[in-house]
């Protein structure tokens, strides 16, 4: 029986995460692997690993984070916002990878059934509430403490007039489909961001967490029968509890973090069987 496996975060535009981005292989024919988001930065970077990714595990499962929706001002070239999201999506159907636009697989191993949800919904800056009563004291805080996402700077949400108007349209149309997930079976929820503000409390920088996620999701892990919720972005790796559900944050993240000799040595996250049920 194979086991399914996660990990975010991988970052492949620096050499050591490259190098342990070659060195993954799955231990049986029938792993499976999430990787929840930001794979790399750019369309060359992200389509080799997932490719490669792709060949080696019987079934690699795909969200966007927010580094892959990134759009380089000197590449005018490169499609932006809505229509970045969409060809990523199209590059990882090229590979049979599983994307939040397509149907839920259901995941028949040790462990399971499980529906394996991928999911996409950015951010709605709610979270700043852990800093500031309102959204433009926490922004000013985070501009006055040099804590400021890149994406205020790089990710374009065109179509829509702001990022946290993509999320709302995102989170609208996701809570439709997993209210469709079969109601016998439990879940494994996949999102780039953490579904609740809970995990964003260990953020050594506070000021960051009006970009970890949305107070509308802070439910869902109990609404949808979660088995566990798979994020990534914060770069804190660990396993938590709320509400009795695990909550597996599985980034790799950048090799000056000071955990990253030890994540390497671990590789990707098991997610199911767990250990215990191994």
């Amino acid at each position: 029986m194979g086991t399914l496996f996660a990990i975010s975060d991988l970052h492949v535009g620096y050499a050591e995460n490259r190098r342990f981005v070659e060195n993954l292989a799955p231990a049986s024919d029938d792993d499976w692997l999430i990787v929840c988001g930001d794979v790399g930065d750019s369309f060359d970077d992200i389509e080799w690993a997932l490719a490669l990714l792709a060949q080696r595990y019987e079934r690699v499962i795909w969200t966007a984070g927010n580094h892959e929706l990134l759009s380089p001002r000197k590449v005018d070239q490169e499609p932006r916002g809505e229509s970045r999201y969409r060809a990523l999506v199209e590059l990882c159907r090229r590979h049979s990878i599983l994307t939040p636009e397509d149907p839920y697989l259901i995941w028949e191993g040790s462990g399971g059934p499980a529906v394996v949800a991928p999911l996409f919904l950015l951010y709605d800056y709610s979270f700043g509430s852990n800093i500031a009563p309102t959204r433009a004291g926490a922004m000013r805080r985070a501009y006055d403490t040099g804590v400021v996402c890149v994406d205020e700077f790089l990710l374009d949400p065109t179509p829509y007039p702001s990022r946290d108007e993509w999320c709302r349209a995102r989170v609208k149309e996701t809570k439709a489909r997993l209210a469709q997930c079969p109601e016998q079976l439990p879940t494994i929820i996949v999102n780039h961001f953490p579904l609740t503000v809970t995990p964003t409390r260990a953020l050594r920088h506070p000021e960051f967490a009006q970009w970890c996620g949305t107070s509308l999701t802070a439910d869902w892990h109990q609404r949808f029968r979660a088995l566990a919720v798979v994020y990534g972005h914060l770069h804190i790796p660990r396993t938590s509890w709320e509400d009795g559900v695990r909550f597996e944050e599985v980034s790799l993240g950048y090799p000056r973090e000071f955990w990253h000799a030890r994540r390497v040595a671990e590789g990707p996250r098991r997610i199911l069987p767990r250990i215990e049920e191994a």
